[in-house]
């Protein structure tokens, strides 16, 4: 079972998304939270699976919440998929940077809601191609790029900066696979050195990193 953490102000959203995981046989909603403080506090004391967070709530954000469960330097980050309103959110991009899994907007289809909740318990990332080009680059666009970081360069081979570059860009592995001309289970054994030489959680702190050196511009 997943065991999930519902971190949202609004009482109908929030029993909404409880009453969508509970249906499901492989999940299991053992804890709510209407602002971020309460979400942090019942993390640590529940210690769930997944932990969907909304970003706009009340006494802490999410994003700052996020941050203290997942954050840099925090032992066993929280796997936290955050949901938010585009166009409405203005900090989605801080909110993968303080340690998210993902995240979707608040339209999706319930069905995408709960997959993204069994891709994130799975250990991987949630990043929707045709949100992140709109999201990640509309947020990308606030954030003052580097130069390049000579260790990123160094420890990458070119093929693997085409393809953390092509990842940042939005595409999926059989996006990338296909403009590489390589096969998608070669893009994924590629995905799984950069996150390893770099020293990297998951993919969204991959495009995070891409964005923030200027290895590709919104």
């Amino acid at each position: 079972m997943i065991r999930l953490l519902v971190c949202e102000d609004q009482a109908l959203v929030r029993a909404g998304y409880v009453t969508i995981f509970d249906a499901q046989p492989d999940m299991e909603v053992v804890g709510e939270a209407a602002d971020g403080r309460a979400a942090v506090e019942a993390a640590r004391r529940l210690n769930p699976d997944v932990i969907v967070m909304d970003v706009r709530m009340p006494v802490v954000d999410g994003i700052e919440a996020t941050r203290q469960l997942a954050g840099p330097g925090t032992v066993n980050p929280a796997k936290i998929l955050v949901v938010t309103t585009f166009n409405v959110d203005q900090y989605v991009y801080e909110a993968l940077r303080a340690g998210a899994s993902g995240f979707l907007l608040k339209d999706a289809h319930p069905a995408e809601l709960v997959g993204g909740v069994r891709t994130i318990a799975a250990g991987d990332s949630l990043l929707a191609p045709a949100v992140t080009r709109a999201l990640i680059g509309h947020h990308a666009e606030r954030v003052r790029p580097a130069a390049p970081g000579r260790d990123v360069v160094d420890v990458l081979t070119r093929r693997e900066l085409e393809v953390l570059t092509q990842l940042a860009a939005g595409l999926s592995n059989a996006e990338i696979a296909a403009a590489l001309f390589i096969t998608p289970e070669t893009v994924k054994t590629y995905v799984s050195r950069i996150l390893t030489k770099l020293d990297l959680r998951d993919r969204v702190q991959a495009v995070v990193l891409a964005y923030r050196i200027g290895l590709i511009t919104p």
